[in-house]
């Protein structure tokens, strides 16, 4: 987060130019920055204690401008999402009014110590395409109960994008046709990324439930998932499975 203003600026400036933009007045789309803060793993604790002091200040001076959910992952990877409805988004004066509500030495001290936490942190746009998402009772990124968290990242060459898509609707349709009771959202990768790839966040209880909602889909889907499943999966260059969890002891959302 040291970086983060500079960073937004030049963000929106290079997707202005570039023309990669957010589908802004496009219902199928919804796109989100992400901050990544790829933490040490001896400076787990101290990372999560400041963050957990950054958005109880948050919440106390009830900062308007920033609604973000935090996910980690197995490999200390934690980020924060936040929608983004047009460019200008990304240039916001949250951390600039925090500094006014709470002092500026205090905020400089508390982003001190987070900074000792980690020497990576990437920010980037991802979206999501509610086009393939499979949620029929509605769509939530977030939903009750279901703090864990599988990602799978699905990776393409930009030519073959199409075809991609394509595979990734006969998925979804093949479950609905079935009535599955797997529910999962897919994002694209956007502005910041390495590589085009489909993300596919699939929520559960916990890891048991999560294996138990996947043998009872197989089950439910038969014979026409296998064929199907392959067939998207031989469309793309690079698969990778990420666990992790979300923290609503780290999300905010201003009153």
């Amino acid at each position: 987060m040291r970086t983060l203003r500079n960073y937004l600026i030049t963000a929106a400036l290079c997707i202005f130019w570039l023309g990669i933009g957010i589908a802004q007045g496009n219902d199928q789309f919804q796109a989100y920055w992400v901050h990544e803060d790829v933490v040490k793993p001896s400076m787990v604790m101290q990372y999560e204690t400041v963050c957990k002091e950054l958005t109880d200040n948050m919440k106390k001076h009830n900062i308007q401008g920033l609604s973000v959910i935090v996910s980690n992952t197995v490999d200390n990877r934690y980020m924060w999402i936040s929608p983004i409805n047009t460019i200008a988004d990304v240039d916001r004066p949250v951390f600039q009014t925090l500094s006014e509500k709470m002092g500026p030495e205090n905020m400089t001290a508390m982003f001190n110590k987070m900074n000792k936490c980690y020497d990576v942190e990437h920010d980037y746009i991802i979206q999501m395409d509610k086009e393939l998402t499979y949620m029929p009772d509605g769509i939530t990124q977030t939903p009750v109960g279901q703090e864990y968290r599988k990602f799978h990242y699905y990776y393409y060459t930009p030519g073959n994008a199409a075809i991609v898509k394509e595979k990734a609707l006969a998925i979804k349709k093949l479950f609905q046709s079935k009535g599955s009771k797997l529910h999962y959202r897919v994002y694209h990768s956007g502005f910041g990324n390495r590589g085009a790839y489909y993300m596919v966040a699939i929520a559960a209880k916990d890891a048991a439930d999560y294996a138990n909602k996947i043998t009872e889909n197989n089950t439910l889907m038969g014979p026409e998932w296998q064929s199907t499943f392959s067939d998207f999966m031989g469309s793309l260059i690079q698969y990778e499975l990420v666990e992790g969890q979300m923290r609503p002891d780290m999300a905010y959302s201003p009153k």
